[in-house]
């Protein structure tokens, strides 16, 4: 039985090495489940500009053998347990099946036996993505800053290279941490980042010129954290923040992560100028984003409360953890005067005892997408953490989970790309532990389709790389500037800003 088991499997490798192109086995049991692929691409709809969906199977079969098909066009595939789509002719099927699918049939060899498994479809919508994302790779949070990068991925290929890494400049002494990187209107013509700790400051792009800027003035709490530039003028709004981490003794999760206090902030690139645009010291205000409009800023808002005057501020908000809650505000914004208008309630999560965080607007401003869990700003620790999606052209909508994106843990970080039909957020869906970037169609009537994770060339990647991709962002351009460039500045003093008030 063995010798047989072995032949079959040598004959298999033998076809594939000597065609390029496996065959069919035509004595397949057939099976009315679905195959056990690795990453999950079934009944997925992609965009018509993505790279390869290279997966595996992962039922124990020895062999694989994968047809791909479009009208009579047919390509097959398999190497071991692994599918690896050649990029020529997936973009021949790709191209061929917009605006319909491919048909993907899978064989899987056991013990010298093949079994044909039932066929799913990959939809392929006529729109397409931006063709690049950026993301912050990064060991678990508790890991000091070891192999820090802001990297940039070619989704129509699988070409990924760095913004900017951290082991240019750290030293064993002294660390750098790298994070937040942002852009204008999707575009890296202006682009920002920060770096904490050694040869602090944020690093800022704008007309073509780098400079290494530092937000702390007299009058703010820190350094400018989560930022949001304007679409249009020369604005930045971020948040300033005094964060904490701690680690739980008795807790599913292994982190907390919480701010003290929180303020927002305006930016003016070309002054070099702050001013607040709110610092109530009984809230704590953050993550700040603008309508694609710019006449209206949305934000995330928990106020604190002091029940007990012997105990300082830092220990209220510890004891209080669990019972801080973040609601969503906005603020119109007047581009002349560069004034805001009054706070205006758009989604009260602490009236249902949940938390609202990371808000980001569609591009026709109709939709909004945030993470939601049962307390704190930091969710993606959080298992129960997940995206929700709220319309706003509805006056009397509520709140609905995207289900075509969470899963049983955490969900966070989510954005919608330049067109509006794509959502993408940061999930630990395979494991708990690693953050994944995964992407969902988001159609013409708001409803969204299975997402699927970012596709890498070997589908075991996700299995082997012990990074989590953090704060994932879509991009209709690559960032041109080397990271030699970013370093050089690195290594000169910030530039101090002026504080306008």
């Amino acid at each position: 039985m063995k010798i047989q088991h072995y032949i079959s499997v040598l004959l298999a490798v033998i076809a594939f090495i000597s065609c390029g192109h496996p065959a069919v086995p035509d004595n397949a049991q057939q099976s009315n489940a679905l195959p056990t692929i690795f990453p999950d691409y079934t009944e997925v709809t992609i965009p018509s500009n993505i790279c390869p969906l290279n997966f595996m199977l992962r039922d124990g079969s020895d062999a694989v053998v994968a047809r791909l098909t479009v009208d009579d066009k047919s390509y097959t595939y398999g190497d071991d347990n692994k599918v690896i789509i050649d990029e020529d002719e997936w973009a021949e099927l790709r191209n061929a099946a917009k605006g319909n699918s491919i048909t993907v049939e899978v064989f899987g060899q056991k013990d010298g036996h093949w079994t044909a498994y039932k066929p799913f479809r990959i939809y392929v919508a006529e729109e397409e993505i931006d063709p690049y994302l950026s993301y912050r790779l990064i060991q678990p949070s508790y890991v000091a800053y070891e192999g820090l990068s802001i990297s940039q991925r070619d989704i129509t290929t699988y070409e990924e290279t760095d913004i900017y890494n951290n082991q240019m400049i750290q030293t064993e002494d002294a660390g750098q941490c790298i994070n937040c990187h942002s852009y204008q209107n999707y575009g890296t013509k202006g682009m920002l980042f920060h770096m904490r700790q050694k040869q602090g400051g944020t690093m800022l792009v704008h007309d073509g010129t780098v400079e290494k800027i530092d937000l702390k003035t007299d009058s703010t709490i820190s350094a400018g954290v989560y930022p949001s530039w304007h679409p249009t003028e020369n604005l930045i709004a971020f948040s300033t923040n005094k964060t904490n981490q701690v680690f739980h003794t008795k807790h599913n999760g292994k982190i907390e992560v919480f701010d003290k206090a929180s303020d927002l902030i305006l930016y003016d690139v070309k002054n070099h100028s702050v001013k607040h645009i709110t610092n109530k010291p009984d809230d704590l205000e953050t993550f700040p984003t603008w309508a694609p409009d710019g006449k209206t800023l949305y934000y995330c808002t928990a106020h604190l409360t002091f029940p007990d005057d012997t105990l300082s501020r830092d220990m209220h908000v510890i004891m209080q953890a669990k019972e801080i809650r973040y609601n969503i505000y906005s603020r119109s914004f007047d581009a002349k005067t560069r004034t805001f208008g009054p706070e205006q309630l758009v989604f009260d999560a602490a009236a249902i005892k949940k938390s609202a965080t990371l808000p980001r607007l569609s591009p026709d401003g109709r939709y909004i997408v945030f993470s939601i869990g049962d307390y704190g700003c930091f969710h993606v620790w959080h298992n129960e953490a997940d995206i929700m999606i709220l319309d706003l052209q509805k006056p009397d909508a509520t709140p609905v989970p995207l289900a075509a994106i969470n899963s049983k843990y955490s969900e966070s970080y989510p954005s919608f790309s330049s067109n509006g039909r794509w959502i993408m957020a940061d999930s630990r869906l395979f494991d708990g532990n690693y953050t994944r970037p995964v992407i969902s169609y988001f159609d013409k009537t708001g409803k969204a389709h299975k997402a699927f994770v970012l596709p890498q060339k070997d589908p075991e990647f996700y299995t082997l790389f012990l990074r989590s991709y953090n704060r994932p962002e879509f991009m209709k351009e690559p960032v041109t500037i080397t990271p030699q460039t970013f370093l050089e500045k690195a290594k000169q003093d910030a530039k101090r800003v002026k504080n306008e008030e």
